[in-house]
């Protein structure tokens, strides 16, 4: 028999809810897409009402790109790692919810590497 004291934690206060990336993407760890860190997202229309796929980060991301936003701007309002919000915008991209404006000069940018370990740098802070 558990208790409240016995019960396991699915909550760490510090950390916020205990939920792998792959759970919030159905399984899927590989997006389709390799959209730069920086290009912008923008919603083509608001979010539907919840859809069987849809995740509630399905919905975030739309509500999110109202206004065009960096796609590690996204990861980061979200609080989920870049490759998981990169999978959940091919779902997305599938059905006509958003559209991805890549910068111009991509050439010239660093590596996306670099950008992540900004990202992860900024958290960890």
């Amino acid at each position: 028999m558990t208790t409240p004291e016995t019960e396991p934690h699915w909550v760490d206060e510090a950390a916020g809810p205990v939920v792998r990336p792959y759970a919030v993407t159905g399984g899927r760890a590989k997006p389709r897409n390799g959209h730069n860190v920086v290009a912008l997202i923008l919603a083509t229309r608001t979010a539907p009402p919840q859809e069987a796929w849809m995740a509630p980060e399905h919905a975030q991301i739309v509500d999110l790109c109202q206004r065009p936003i960096a796609l590690a701007e996204v990861a980061a309002n979200l609080g989920l790692p870049l490759g998981t919000v990169r999978v959940l915008l091919d779902g997305l991209l599938d059905r006509g919810l958003v559209r991805v404006s890549e910068p111009r000069e991509a050439a010239a940018l660093p590596d996306n590497s670099v950008f992540e370990a900004l990202i992860n740098g900024l958290r960890a802070l």
